[in-house]
C-alpha cells in the first residue's frame, strides 16, 4: 500500500494589507495597520477605487474584499486607507514561496498569496504533519512578519476548506472523515467554487447548507447548474482527483493577471482591465529592459472554464500602448460573451533591449493593411511612444507609481456626477 495523501495549503492571511504593515513597520512606522480599521486599495480624497485587502477591525464594521471604496467610507468614516504596492508583494510572495520549497519541490502556487504542498513524500520526516504545519507556520511568522493560515485534508478541495477555517494565524484539519461535522452544516456559500449565482440557483431549490448540497441528487443539481452542478455535488462530498500540480516559474515570460470583484461582461469595462494589465507588463518588461515578441490573453469565466489566445510576429515591443491594443484584439477573437472572472495578459519570446529591432508591431499592422493596423492608422510612432514611455517611466520612478495614470483608468464614467 501507498501512503496515505496528505495536502496542505497555506494562505497568507490579508495578504496585501500584511505585507503592506510588514514593509510600513520595516521602514520605521509605530502603527501596525493590521491593529487598526485598515483597507488596501482605492483613494480616499477620490473615493474611488475598490478594497483589494482589510484588516480584522475593519472587517467588523462590515467592510467585504471587492466592495467600492466609498461603500467602505460609509461604514467607517476613520477607515485609513493604503494603496497597493505589488511590486513589493511579488517580491513577499517570491521568498514565501522558496521558503516553503526548502522544505518540498512539490509546490503548486495558484496566486500570489496561496499554494498547495503535497506533503506526501516527506511526512515520514516529521512526527506529524499536524506538527510540521505549525512548524511551517511559526517559520513563516518568525521569517518574514506576516502569517499564514494551513489546511490540511488528504484532497485539494478540502486543504483549500480547511485554510479558510478561523483566521489568522491557524493550522485546521478537513480529512474526508471529518466533512459530516466540520463541513456539511456550513452554508453553501462558503464552499470552494460556489458564486454569487450558483449560491441563488440552490436557495431556490431549498439547499443551504453543504450538507443538504451533498445528499442533493446529482442530477437535479446538473439539471439546473449543469457540470457545475456535479462539481459543487463532489467538492461538498469531498470528492476531489486532482493532484498538487509544481509548475516552474517562466523566466521567458512576463504577466500579470487579475481575478475580478464582479464578473464582467460590459467590453469597456473589460477594456478597461486590459489596459492595466497591458501597462503593467509593459513596465517590468522596461525594467528588465526586454521586449516581446509573443503576447496572449488569458480568460476564465464565472463558470470557471479557461481560453487563451496568443499572437508572435517578426517585430519586438516593451510598450503598454501596443501591448493593449493586441490584448483588445485577441480578447476579441476568443470571448465567448460570457461574463469573465479573470483576465490576463503575458508576453514571451523576450529578448534583450538593444538587439536589432525589426519592425515594430504597429508598424507591422499598418504595413499589412489589417483591420487592426486600420485602426491603428493614426497611432503615435514608435519614436514618440518610446519617448511617451521615458517620461512616464522617470514621472513613476520619482514620485511612486500612482503618480500619473491614464484618464480612462482614474474613473469609472457611469459614476461620474
Amino acid at each position: 500500500m501507498g501512503k496515505e495523501k496528505v495536502i496542505f495549503h497555506i494562505d497568507v492571511n490579508s495578504a496585501y494589507l500584511s505585507w503592506t504593515a510588514v514593509k510600513r513597520l520595516e521602514e520605521g512606522e509605530t502603527t501596525d495597520i493590521r491593529e487598526i480599521p485598515c483597507i488596501v486599495g482605492g483613494d480616499k480624497k477620490s473615493r474611488h477605487g475598490i478594497v483589494l485587502a482589510k484588516s480584522i477591525p475593519a472587517k467588523k464594521y462590515g467592510i467585504v474584499t471587492g466592495e467600492p471604496v466609498v461603500n467602505a467610507l460609509k461604514k467607517c468614516p476613520n477607515l485609513q486607507i493604503v494603496p497597493p504596492e505589488h511590486d513589493y508583494y511579488h517580491l513577499q510572495s517570491s521568498k514565501l514561496m522558496n521558503l516553503l520549497r526548502s522544505y518540498t519541490p512539490d509546490i503548486e502556487q495558484v496566486s500570489v498569496d496561496e499554494c498547495y504542498m503535497d506533503f506526501t513524500g516527506i511526512q515520514n520526516m516529521y512526527e506529524s504533519s499536524l506538527k510540521a504545519a505549525y512548524e511551517i507556520k511559526d517559520k513563516v511568522k518568525k521569517s518574514f512578519g506576516f502569517t499564514v493560515n494551513i489546511g490540511i485534508s488528504d484532497v485539494k478541495v478540502l486543504a483549500k476548506m480547511a485554510s479558510d477555517f478561523e483566521k489568522p494565524d491557524k493550522v485546521h484539519t478537513l480529512y474526508k472523515h471529518e466533512i459530516r461535522e466540520k463541513m456539511w452544516p456550513l452554508p453553501i456559500e462558503e464552499l470552494f467554487m460556489a458564486g454569487k449565482s450558483s449560491v441563488d440557483t440552490l436557495h431556490k431549490l431549498g439547499i443551504f447548507t453543504i450538507g443538504q448540497l451533498a445528499q442533493s441528487p446529482v442530477n437535479i443539481l446538473e439539471t439546473h447548474l449543469k457540470s457545475h452542478g456535479r462539481t459543487l455535488w463532489e467538492y461538498a462530498n469531498g470528492i476531489d482527483d486532482s493532484v498538487v500540480n509544481p509548475i516552474i516559474e517562466d523566466l521567458k515570460g512576463v504577466g500579470n493577471s487579475v481575478t475580478l470583484p464582479n464578473d464582467l461582461d460590459n467590453i469597456e469595462e473589460i477594456e478597461k482591465v486590459l489596459l492595466m494589465l497591458s501597462e503593467k507588463v509593459a513596465g517590468r518588461l522596461r525594467a528588465g529592459k526586454q521586449l516581446a515578441k509573443t503576447v496572449a490573453v488569458e480568460i476564465k469565466y464565472n463558470d470557471f472554464t479557461k481560453t487563451s489566445k496568443q499572437t508572435t510576429f517578426e517585430g519586438q515591443t516593451d510598450s503598454g500602448t501596443e501591448i493593449y491594443q493586441l490584448s483588445k484584439e485577441l480578447f476579441s477573437r476568443v470571448w465567448s460573451g460570457k461574463p469573465v472572472r479573470l483576465l490576463g495578459v503575458r508576453t514571451s519570446n523576450l529578448m534583450a533591449k538593444g538587439a536589432p529591432a525589426q519592425m515594430s508591431i504597429m508598424e507591422l499592422f499598418n504595413e499589412n493593411r489589417t483591420d487592426v493596423g486600420k485602426k491603428f492608422g493614426n497611432a503615435l510612432s514608435r519614436e514618440k511612444l518610446r519617448k511617451l514611455d521615458a517620461a512616464l517611466d522617470e514621472i513613476k520612478d520619482k514620485y511612486g507609481k500612482d503618480a500619473i495614470s491614464r484618464a480612462s483608468l482614474l474613473k469609472n464614467k457611469k459614476t461620474e456626477d
